[in-house]
């Protein structure tokens, strides 16, 4: 992947404004004589760090791909709120479409994801979702395809770092009632063939008091507990366990990134909290420093997985499209198909999220994860 970072000031603060439109949804059709790319995500409400995460990093990389190429293909980014919603988010997507959209990215969440992915089979509009990581989204869709990691496959890595690195731990599980972390959990049981000494779940986003669960594992004496689980009551789980005094190691999966940013928690509590992701932020490779530097110059925040994530998202759908052959103006369905093609014909991506990423028929990813843990404030890959 060739990236240029010349003229960035100009670029970043043409971001910084494109963002401001997307956030809103914006109001225009896309350009005829562009690519339009399009995503639905939470821009509002309690999941908006991965949204907005999604869109920044999206038109971050537009921005680029557009400075760097003015005589190339030019793309056009909008997003669209869905506040994690499967019916707004199928509206949100058919908005994108009433405005002229190609390539869909998105969604940013599962459960929109699978909604979605109905409605773009049936028009046939190529998808690429940076986050969305049920195996739901991609099932029995020829046209949808998956930039991030499959829940199982997430509980698969996780069960073998374990058993690799820290194969004397006791294991407990905490894990959500919902779909995302079952099939995180059900794979990593199935998988792992250590100790697991408790498994305890609880059911809502919001969910404040963990002390039946985390005395559960303090009481079977697990000092690791697997939390496949989002940051929100991650953050809750931890703060708690400070409070009575129950320190383990605590390894979450893909989910936990923003632990570090999450409302009201100390962040000093994540302390050595360890989780498998495919991006580091403080990683030293040469596209990931480029990368941070371009979205903290942008938007004065460094880079989660999610914007990096999208970020990848956009270079691959631009590095295929251009071995389609096509023009900005084909016709979406016949972008579809062709890109289909691309992608399940050995077409190969490599970003900040992986090197060397593949895709097979099914829609599901070929790369390989990162294990870090938080030291001193920041993610360190070990």
């Amino acid at each position: 992947m060739k990236k240029k970072f010349t003229r960035f000031a100009a670029v970043a603060m043409a971001g910084v404004m494109a963002f401001a439109l997307a956030s809103c949804g914006g109001g225009h059709p896309f350009k005829k004589d562009t690519l339009n790319l399009g995503n639905a995500g939470p821009l509002t409400g309690g999941a908006a760090i991965y949204g907005n995460a999604v869109d920044r990093g999206g038109q971050l990389a537009v921005n680029e791909i557009n400075a760097a190429n003015p005589d190339g293909v030019q793309l056009a980014w909008k997003a669209e709120d869905d506040e994690a919603d499967p019916e707004k988010s199928v509206n949100a997507y058919n908005t994108l479409m009433d405005k002229g959209l190609n390539i869909f990215i998105g969604t940013t969440t599962s459960g929109a994801g699978v909604a979605v992915a109905e409605k773009a089979d049936e028009d046939r509009v190529f998808t690429l979702t940076p986050s969305a990581s049920q195996v739901a989204v991609t099932e029995g869709h020829d046209n949808v395809f998956q930039l991030c990691f499959n829940d199982p496959n997430q509980g698969v890595a996780a069960a073998q770092y374990i058993m690799a690195n820290m194969k004397d731990k006791k294991v407990g599980i905490i894990s959500q009632q919902n779909d995302y972390s079952q099939g995180i959990k059900e794979k990593f049981v199935s998988e792992f063939k250590g100790e697991i000494v408790a498994q305890e779940v609880f059911a809502k986003d919001d969910e404040k008091d963990f002390t039946a669960q985390l005395n559960a594992m303090k009481d079977a004496g697990a000092d690791l507990v697997f939390v496949p689980i989002y940051y929100t009551p991650a953050a809750n789980i931890l703060t708690q366990a400070n409070k009575m005094g129950y320190a383990p190691t605590f390894f979450g999966v893909d989910g936990m990134d923003g632990i570090l940013t999450a409302e009201n928690f100390d962040a000093s509590l994540a302390e050595g909290v360890m989780l498998l992701t495919p991006f580091v932020a403080s990683a030293n490779e040469e596209a990931t420093q480029k990368f941070v530097k371009a979205y903290v110059d942008a938007y004065g925040e460094e880079p989660n997985q999610f914007a990096a994530d999208a970020y990848d998202c956009v270079y691959a759908v631009y590095n295929a499209f251009n071995q389609t052959g096509l023009e900005a103006t084909a016709d979406t369905a016949e972008i579809c198909e062709a890109m289909i093609k691309v992608f399940t014909g050995g077409f190969t991506a490599s970003g900040v999220t992986g090197a060397e990423m593949k895709w097979n028929a099914t829609g599901q990813v070929d790369k390989t994860p990162k294990a870090c843990v938080i030291e001193n404030g920041v993610y360190v890959q070990k």
